[in-house]
């Protein structure tokens, strides 16, 4: 099993990533703020006016330390791979299974089930932890409504019919998230998701979330040989990691949606932490940004008990034991691919 090691998030702008053997250093104007060694690593992730030497980049690729660029507000730009590791068996039966409309159904179905379940288990745990009041109601049915749609994903038998299914499902869950919140709600109101960029503070927070659960699951399938862009409920798209967004979809509402509800409903991110920028798009400040990145990692570092394994494991662990059964699946080791339904 992946030790459960740490991502190094450099938010200063202006810093420089320089290697010194077995450790990279973080330079802002020329001195030394942070020296870390490689080997407690699992990833790097970089945003906005930050840079790296080619040996620092050597050293990640070797070593086998995801090393991603995003842009300060979070958009992810590029990401820094060494040499294509993997049985090549496994990336061919991959690519050949993306071409099957039924084994394509097969994996999009479960994905898209755990998706739902979670959801539907997000909404039920908020009715419960609000008891009685404004917002209940709204929840309790859109979890009846999400619980019909898990029954209709489950017999469904081709991709665009999980899609559609996919979609009913995400506008009955994003049209009750509004109830979710109970704290600072003149800041941090939901009134639909936005993207691209995101228009108000909430939406600021799950994107930037969801971009960083990304990263960690795209990592996740390239440790056990996956290609992370090759998926089966999102079509291939140049630059996107497909099936990287298929995982992310059943991880979502459990790691980043309740992280972002956890964070405003006991008021550690404030209002006066997002700005509008002249274009209307909504961005974190500094400040912020490292309180939400604090949170992430300590986040990741909570165990529960797995559906499937029945073991206790990290939640940072849950992208890699879930890349590790896909793949065992397409290989043929497993009937089926166990989504993660969380409880």
């Amino acid at each position: 099993m992946k030790q459960l090691l740490n991502t190094l998030y450099v938010t200063t702008q202006g810093a420089y990533l320089a290697r010194d053997g077995e450790t990279i250093l973080v330079r802002v104007e020329q001195e030394t703020k942070l020296r870390v060694p490689v080997h407690t690593l699992a990833s790097v992730v970089c945003f906005g006016q930050v840079t790296c030497s080619a040996p620092t980049m050597d050293l990640c690729a070797e070593r086998g330390v995801a090393l991603s660029f995003l842009t300060e507000r979070g958009r992810f730009l590029a990401r820094v791979q060494g040499p294509v590791s993997g049985n090549v068996l496994l990336r061919r039966a991959q690519y050949r299974w993306a071409d099957d409309e039924a084994r394509s159904a097969s994996i999009a179905r479960w994905v898209v089930t755990g998706k739902v379940a979670n959801c539907r288990t997000v909404l039920l745990r908020g009715a419960r932890e609000r008891r009685e009041g404004e917002g209940v109601g709204e929840l309790e049915q859109a979890a009846q409504r999400l619980g019909r749609l898990l029954e209709d994903v489950r017999g469904s038998t081709c991709v665009d019919a999980v899609r559609g299914l996919e979609g009913d499902a995400a506008h009955t869950y994003f049209g009750a998230f509004d109830h979710l919140i109970t704290g600072s709600k003149e800041a941090f109101f939901f009134r639909g998701r936005n993207r691209r960029p995101p228009l108000d503070n909430m939406n600021s927070l799950l994107s930037f979330l969801y971009t960083l659960l990304t990263h960690d699951v795209a990592s996740a399938l390239e440790g056990v040989g996956l290609d992370p862009a090759v998926g089966y409920l999102h079509r291939d798209r140049p630059g996107r990691p497909s099936l990287a967004l298929d995982l992310v979809e059943e991880l979502r509402p459990v790691v980043a949606d309740r992280l972002a509800l956890t964070l405003v409903n006991r008021r550690q991110v404030q209002a006066g932490g997002f700005q509008t920028s002249e274009g209307g798009a909504v961005v974190m400040d500094d400040a912020t940004r490292k309180e939400v990145l604090v949170a992430y990692q300590k986040r990741k570092q909570e165990e529960i008990m797995h559906p499937f394994l029945e073991e206790r494991v990290a939640f940072g662990l849950v992208p890699h034991v879930q890349a590790n059964l896909l793949a065992r699946h397409i290989r043929g080791d497993l009937d089926g691919y166990p989504c993660f339904v969380w409880k």
